[in-house]
């Protein structure tokens, strides 16, 4: 395997909003939790490795500006992701971090245990529903993998219980590889993952071929199927343009849980084609705009951009908020009349 890279990821569910994020009540009510990705899905999929000790001021602006889920970094081999070899001394300093839920990603057990040794709150599992994905970002079939997402919840249960699984279903919407991804798989490959003890799953949109009517469709009957308490968030790339789009129509059908990634970096090898997640500060913005609380002070959320910038040199950053400015008489939903 060239890379583990194990794209994947969607937020918690809905149960971890209004403050409670690390056992804390610090921070504001909120309708909506904004998962930030960044520093995970983000610096993995950039060539260049940003030194340690901008990452840890970025994830604390980050956290400063009220994101209250951050995932700080992925458990992987430092010889096929340089970008995250510093992943424990991440986790550590957020730890720091009053109020912050400290969230990383690992695609086997040998990963699992060391993010679980390291104190995360909440780790992610990759699973792709495409097996042709699975096969070229992992390297296990799908049988494989949930055996070894069975080992990984075996572990949990075992020495480390506070601990949230999530299962992020990557190329849930569709895969460069493979094509057309029928939802069928996607319910049956959640179905499989709760019943090996996962306790939540969530679409992702790794290829960027997401639409809202597709999105609509998808959450609905996955809630159905699995459970509300076990339907986690949605991740959205948006290399069609349809990033925002998608987020509004999973707002219609009640989902509350959001990854997104500042200035739209990130993406995955394994899925040609697709660029970067939905760009947090559009993404604040949006929600905002339209009433939802997210408890993201946007102000400071465009001030971090700062730390990315310097520690990511000549990296292009995307995001249409950035460059035009907080629109005048823009109110924030909570002090919405």
């Amino acid at each position: 395997m060239k890379r583990e890279q194990a794209e994947g990821g969607t937020g918690s569910h809905a149960g971890h909003l209004h403050g409670e994020a690390n056992g804390e009540a610090s921070r504001p009510e909120t309708d909506v939790l904004i998962s930030e990705v960044g520093p995970r899905d983000g610096l993995q999929s950039v060539e260049q490795t940003m030194p340690t000790l901008l990452k840890c001021r970025w994830i604390s602006a980050l956290a400063a500006a009220g994101l209250a889920e951050i995932e700080v970094g992925s458990f992987v081999s430092p010889k096929l992701l340089p970008q995250m070899a510093d992943v424990t001394a991440v986790v550590a300093h957020a730890l720091t971090i009053s109020g912050l839920r400290v969230a990383a990603l690992a695609p086997n057990l040998k990963g699992a245990e060391a993010a679980f040794v390291s104190g995360v709150h909440k780790l992610t599992i990759p699973v792709s529903v495409s097996e042709s994905h699975s096969l070229a970002n992992v390297r296990k079939t799908h049988a494989q993998m949930l055996a070894e997402v069975a080992s990984i919840v075996a572990l949990r249960n075992e020495r480390f219980p506070a601990i949230r699984l999530e299962a992020g279903l990557s190329t849930a919407f569709g895969c460069t590889i493979k094509g057309v991804v029928p939802e069928d798989e996607v319910i049956r490959l959640a179905l499989a993952l709760v019943e090996r003890g996962i306790d939540e799953v969530g679409p992702s949109d790794t290829s960027g071929y997401a639409n809202p009517a597709q999105v609509r469709r998808l959450f609905p009957r996955l809630r159905s199927e699995v459970g509300a308490a076990r339907t986690g968030g949605a991740h959205f790339h948006n290399t069609r343009g349809q990033g925002l789009a998608n987020v509004v129509a999973a707002l219609d059908v009640d989902v509350r849980t959001f990854d997104s990634s500042q200035g739209g970096i990130g993406g995955c090898p394994y899925a040609p084609g697709a660029t970067g997640n939905i760009v947090t500060e559009d993404l604040a913005f949006l929600l905002e705009s339209m009433g939802v609380r997210t408890g993201v002070d946007l102000n400071r959320l465009m001030a971090a951009r700062a730390f990315l910038a310097e520690g990511l040199p000549g990296e292009p950053l995307y995001g249409y908020l950035p460059e035009a400015g907080l629109n005048k008489g823009f109110v924030y939903a909570k002090d919405a009349i």
